[in-house]
């Protein structure tokens, strides 16, 4: 897949027609997918290129007041990018939604942006607005020459697939659903570095973890994980919190590597997220700790997709 990064429509260079899917895909989840399957069909019928135009952060930035968390993603910019490949994209275009793309009428949005990126079908979920009018796909099928198919909203229990839902059970520490709804597993990116070195002496090394993506983390608790280290993936447990029982004040990110006994400072490394064993607790002494822990070290031992945790 081509990345192409682009400051206006001027940008684009396309010479034959595609096939176009728009929005705003953080996460990319399921109901993100239905609208590249549709669009791989008609590519494939067609022999057309699947084209994406998207913003590197979100729009809310514009709208909203600012807080942190409009800049954190659900998945890091370089595994949505393998995802936006593994759906069939060919060429992907990215912009910043800025003020002045805000102010983009409907009309200049389908002729300058539509126009150029060679659109003879344009693939589109069942919320999508567009353009400074804020209209919605009616209206793009009304003004398009080409065709538009808006894809209806994908449910799971009868609730919406959408990337709120799946920020909201990323945050409630849910992270089998929300793995369920993205389709994927969730997964975190960091660099080891030092930490207390108290996991060592009690029979539970772990690697701390600093993250060096602005991506969602979980709620606090103990998790059942994978760890990918040199390309090689490794079942663990980690735990995310302030280790309450030795009185810690900063967020901590430590990982209980199983058959894993290497120094790997300063690795980059990758986390995935399983399932939630547990809330963080305050143990009363390090015997009662070591013993929950090896409690919750036989449940990730044991963990297996469909499993709930002990």
């Amino acid at each position: 897949m081509e990345i192409r990064y682009i400051n206006s429509h001027q940008d684009i260079v396309e010479k034959d027609d595609t096939i176009l899917v728009l929005g705003y895909f953080d996460g990319l989840h399921r109901g993100h997918k239905v609208l590249f399957d549709k669009a791989r069909e008609i590519a494939k019928k067609e022999n057309l290129a699947v084209v994406v135009l998207t913003f590197n952060e979100s729009p809310e930035l514009v709208f909203s007041r600012f807080s942190p968390e409009l800049l954190q993603h659900i998945t890091y910019a370089e595994k949505r990018y393998e995802k936006f490949a593994e759906y069939g994209v060919e060429r992907l275009y990215l912009i910043d939604f800025t003020s002045s793309l805000s102010m983009v009428s409907s009309d200049d949005f389908i002729s300058h942006y539509i126009g150029c990126l060679k659109a003879k079908h344009v693939v589109v979920g069942f919320d999508y607005k567009f353009g400074h009018n804020r209209t919605d796909s009616d209206y793009l099928a009304r003004n398009f020459a080409g065709n538009v198919y808006t894809i209806p909203e994908v449910t799971e229990d009868h609730v919406k697939i959408s990337s709120t839902r799946i920020r909201k059970l990323i945050q409630d520490g849910n992270i089998s659903k929300a793995n369920q709804l993205l389709g994927y597993e969730l997964s975190t990116r960091g660099i080891v570095v030092h930490g207390d070195a108290r996991g060592r002496t009690i029979g539970f090394p772990t690697a701390n973890l600093t993250p060096i993506d602005r991506t969602f983390l979980p709620a606090d608790g103990v998790y059942v994980t994978d760890i990918i280290i040199n390309g090689k993936r490794f079942r663990s447990m980690t735990s995310l919190g302030k280790n309450m029982t030795f009185g810690g004040k900063e967020l901590r990110l430590e990982v209980n590597i199983f058959s894993f006994n290497d120094d790997i400072y300063g690795e980059f490394v990758e986390i995935i997220w399983l399932d939630r064993i547990r809330s963080m607790t305050k143990f009363d002494g390090i015997e009662n700790l070591v013993e929950q822990l090896e409690v919750d070290r036989e449940t990730a031992l044991n963990w297996k997709k469909d499993s709930q945790p002990i």
